[in-house]
């Protein structure tokens, strides 16, 4: 389900936007051909009995609605969406949940995938922010590797629109973090000097 554009603020743009990895489908889709082949065989295997081939029938369509359509539709109205202001996760049918994270309050970005998942070329991108949220988890991410160097990249974007058009915003804090992600993407530090350098720092701003 496309993101509104009606909720974007003036000059924000849609990096990029997508749903979660389609391997959440196999499930689903397997569930749908068990229970089609269940009813055609009792069909065919108990043909004067149409009591009883109703019954079956009835109970299949009842477990679809939990085993195949609740999941597909869960899967066409979860979205995840990357502008160049901000992250968004949207999930629901009926209710609606949605999680909002400002560019700038991205503090680290990490990724980690299976072995089975690099076959699949899905995983998991875990975020940190500096504010009330800590971490959050943005779970089946297609491709995840080069979502995790896409955040970074808008995210270094907007830091320099937002120093260069608000000093405020370019803190001698959020510099330092940033420069500490670097090193650490770099190989320069280690993740445990970049874990405690990190926390020094927040406990600064």
């Amino acid at each position: 389900m496309a993101y509104p554009r009606r909720l974007l603020t003036s000059g924000e743009e849609v990096v990029r936007e997508f749903r979660p990895h389609w391997r959440l489908l196999v499930i689903p889709v397997f569930w749908a051909l068990l229970g089609v082949a269940i009813v055609v065989v009792t069909w065919r295997s108990v043909p004067d009995n149409a009591t009883f081939d109703w019954a079956v029938t009835v109970v299949v369509v009842i477990a679809s609605l939990r085993l195949v359509f609740y999941p597909l539709i869960a899967w066409w109205f979860t979205s995840y969406v990357l502008t160049n202001e901000r992250l968004i996760r949207r999930s629901g049918i009926l209710s609606r949940a949605g999680l909002e994270m400002p560019l700038e309050n991205i503090n680290d970005v990490r990724f980690s995938q299976s072995i089975f998942e690099r076959v699949l070329r899905s995983g998991d991108v875990l975020v940190e922010s500096a504010g009330e949220k800590g971490q959050s988890r943005f779970s089946d991410i297609p491709q995840p590797e080069d979502f995790h160097s896409l955040i970074y990249k808008v995210r270094e974007i907007r830091s320099r629109d937002l120093a260069g058009g608000d000093g405020a915003y370019a803190t001698d804090g959020m510099s330092k973090l940033e420069r500490l992600g670097q090193l650490l993407k770099e190989g320069l530090i280690s993740q445990e000097d970049y874990d405690s350098k990190k926390q020094a720092l927040l406990d600064e701003i």
